[in-house]
């Protein structure tokens, strides 16, 4: 496992990763053999099982399984029960999470790729990369002009389905021909894109305050928000990743069978269109 799990860390270098972040191995024996990998967003149950069935070694995913610690791993909480289920099955867990978040190519890259984007520059660039192509996600420039309304299409046929779906804040018939995306949650970054002069930013977690402020700012900032699910956007990182470790197997003749997961762990599993009128007083009618 040693030497995947190098690969693994040399893709996603740990000392890039937030200082508040915890990534790296987490589960697993440094000299166990790996023959088959799963690729997954979250560390949780279903993911686990998943893992289980196909008789995977190494289970790499995105989010970490203890970001802010923890005192016990007892088998009744659901994270020690995960713990259990991957040592006596012989199971590795590794997480990539922000390490990967501004790799080259990194989770916005992937973002990019699903949607068809060509990536033009890093949206917050990693001063640490003289060759300016790390950082926090992408300025990106569409194939040809689509209204929002048509890119927010693109996006939720492209994007793996949730209950979700996309929001959109702003003039759905504006005409867009650049936008940011950044995989996961995105309005901290708001300076950033009004910076950027792109026509539109994709992304999820929006929230209701950041987004009313900078909607209220149009005339500064006349742009549209996208906001897809958390899992949705960086989903997609999977596939990169797998291919990433998948070539280097190749090249290294390990002959690793390498997949990825499919599970839907968005957690939101239903959605209910609104169908009441508002008079101008606010009140339902």
């Amino acid at each position: 496992m040693s030497e995947v799990i190098a690969a693994l860390e040399n893709l996603w270098p740990a000392e890039r990763a937030e200082s508040w972040d915890a990534v790296g191995t987490v589960v697993g024996e440094p000299d166990q053999e790996v023959t088959r990998v799963l690729f997954a967003v979250d560390p949780v149950r279903e993911i686990v099982d998943e893992a289980v069935k196909l008789d995977a070694d190494l289970l790499v995913t995105h989010h970490p399984l203890y970001l802010r610690g923890t005192t016990t791993v007892a088998a009744s909480t659901f994270k020690g029960r995960v713990v259990h289920t991957l040592i006596k099955n012989d199971i590795a867990l590794h997480v990539a999470h922000t390490n990967a978040d501004t790799a080259d190519p990194g989770v916005s890259d992937a973002l990019a790729g699903a949607l068809d984007l060509r990536v033009v520059r890093p949206l917050v660039p990693d001063a640490t990369d003289p060759e300016g192509r790390r950082g926090l996600g992408r300025v990106c420039e569409l194939d040809r002009p689509l209204t929002v309304r048509e890119l927010a299409a693109r996006a939720a046929g492209r994007l793996p389905a949730t209950a979700q779906g996309i929001r959109v804040a702003g003039d759905p018939d504006a005409l867009v021909r650049t936008v940011a995306v950044s995989g996961g949650s995105g309005d901290s970054l708001f300076d950033h894109v009004r910076a950027a002069g792109v026509d539109a930013f994709l992304t999820a977690d929006l929230r209701h305050h950041p987004v009313s402020e900078f909607v209220a700012d149009r005339a500064q900032s006349p742009l549209a928000l996208l906001d897809a699910a958390h899992w949705a956007t960086e989903w997609p990182w999977c596939e990169l990743a797998a291919a990433q470790l998948d070539e280097i197997s190749d090249r290294h003749g390990w002959g690793l069978r390498v997949h990825v997961s499919r599970t839907v762990t968005d957690p939101w599993t239903a959605h209910a269109a609104s169908t009441a009128t508002t008079d101008t007083s606010g009140a339902p009618n």
